[in-house]
């Protein structure tokens, strides 16, 4: 019997298997047509999280079930910490390693080891088989082809249960070339058939779009993930909020520091009282942008400002509150009118903040948190937060915190936005709607000073 083995062609692959779908069972049924004796190894969820995988929902009991419902798996193993792979294509003598080819290129190391087959994937995943009734799978669409969307798409891959389908822009060449590179369902300039083929949609457009978007999208039933700033105009955010809420759908801002675990726990020491009373928050941001650029050429809705001030904002609201008593712009202005750097000076009752945010000049980018007892530093990129450290008068107290923050951070909004859908609304403590409005409302503020800064140049 051992001989018998020892002379079949031996094909192994690994996944999650959570919420087990046809392109699953495609991947199966692929790797087993390779070869005479199928391996297939299940991630546990502690492995799944440590590379960044989120928002696993069947337990792993479930899932290897699943796999072996199919019958394509001669064998069924766990996978649970890095560098398993490598050791399993030694361990089982394998002759082919198979995967998915949403991940080309990832595996090519195994090469000295087996040979090594990229299947291609299932491009429709909506008719499942053995999919959960109580978690189906969200058909996530997106408005935009920008610098962001690109990234969405790769991050999208590491959260259960979604699954990114369709591409939307009005010029349909670059919705075309978007959806071809990433084989998508549909890529169409054609906005209401864009609509029909998706559960949700997220907003990559340029700024100003956002609210007809969302708006839209919102009208259609559709849940939305839209990128900051929501809205430039306080009552704008009010009627989209009101509207998701009147539909009983999820709405959230896509700020990706507010969902990401490092500033999460950042936020919430600062709140527990150790470091006394919150007196003062500074947070700053700051990039220099090449001067071709949108947010440097766009002179109604680029600048320094509308690109960065809704990221130096978030920890002020979530840690000083919105609600302010005064807000004052100090700007450095381009030739053609943009603001280069901003500061933006907040008076609250019983404290301060300063939020700093430029595209060209560049300043020590970090986030500092002042109070009684002590304070909080996040140097930067503190936006990407990952290590941050408490001090005090006694500096023998200092305590150092690190955290995850994987990929482009984008995987955590997009777990906290799918968990949402799914009916797990206490996720939205991380960046609320009072204070997405109120972001908005600051924005708002800002347009205001610069438009009356325009006329009065006139």
């Amino acid at each position: 019997m051992q001989m018998g083995l020892e002379a079949m062609k031996k094909v192994i692959t690994y996944g999650s298997f959570d919420l087990f779908h046809e392109g699953h069972y495609n991947i199966l049924k692929r790797a087993k047509a390779l070869g005479d004796y199928l391996i297939v190894g299940v991630t546990t969820e502690q492995y799944d999280e440590s590379r960044g995988k989120l928002n696993i929902v069947d337990s792993l009991d479930r899932r290897i079930e699943h796999v072996r419902e199919t019958g394509f798996a001669d064998e069924i193993i766990v996978e649970d910490h890095p560098g398993q792979k490598v050791e399993d294509v030694q361990k089982y003598r394998i002759d082919i390693f198979a995967i998915g080819s949403d991940w080309a290129g990832a595996f090519d190391h195994l090469q000295q080891f087996c040979e090594v087959v990229y299947l291609e994937r299932t491009k429709n995943v909506s008719s499942t088989l053995l999919r959960s009734r109580q978690y189906p799978i969200i058909r996530i669409g997106i408005i935009g082809t920008g610098r962001i969307a690109v990234r969405f798409v790769p991050e999208a891959k590491y959260v259960s249960g979604v699954i990114v389908n369709s591409v939307y822009n009005p010029c349909c060449s670059s919705a075309e070339q978007f959806g071809e590179t990433y084989e998508l369902d549909l890529a169409t300039d054609d906005f209401e058939r864009f609509l029909e083929a998706v559960d949700a949609v997220y907003i990559a457009s340029p700024h100003q779009t956002h609210y007809g978007y969302a708006k839209a999208a919102l009208e259609h039933g559709k849940h939305v993930l839209c990128e900051k700033p929501l809205a430039f105009k306080k009552s704008e955010a009010e009627e989209l909020f009101a509207l998701a809420y009147r539909k009983d759908l999820v709405l959230l801002e896509a700020i990706k520091t507010a969902y990401c675990p490092g500033f999460v726990q950042l936020v919430g020491i600062a709140k527990s009282g150790a470091i006394g009373q919150i007196c003062d928050v500074e947070a700053c941001f700051t990039r220099l942008t090449d001067k071709s650029l949108r947010e440097r050429t766009d002179r109604k809705y680029g600048g320094g400002f509308t690109e960065f001030g809704s990221h130096t904002l978030l920890p002020i609201m979530k840690l000083m509150g919105t609600d302010y008593k005064s807000v004052r712009f100090d700007s450095i202005l381009d030739e053609n009118g943009i603001d280069l750097y901003t500061k933006a000076s907040f008076v609250y009752e019983y404290g301060m903040a300063l939020s700093k945010s430029g595209v060209g000049v560049k300043s020590e980018g970090q986030l500092l948190v002042s109070g009684t007892k002590g304070y909080i530093l996040a140097e930067s990129p503190w936006w990407l937060t990952q290590y941050f450290e408490v001090r005090y008068e006694d500096s023998m107290k200092k305590q150092r915190y690190f955290s995850n923050f994987l990929g482009h951070g984008l995987r955590y909004e997009i777990s906290d936005f799918a968990y949402m859908i799914q009916g797990h609304q206490g996720r939205g403590f991380k960046f609320t709607a009072e204070e997405s409005v109120a972001i908005a409302g600051v924005m708002e503020r800002f347009m205001t000073k610069r438009i009356s800064r325009e006329v009065h140049k006139q």
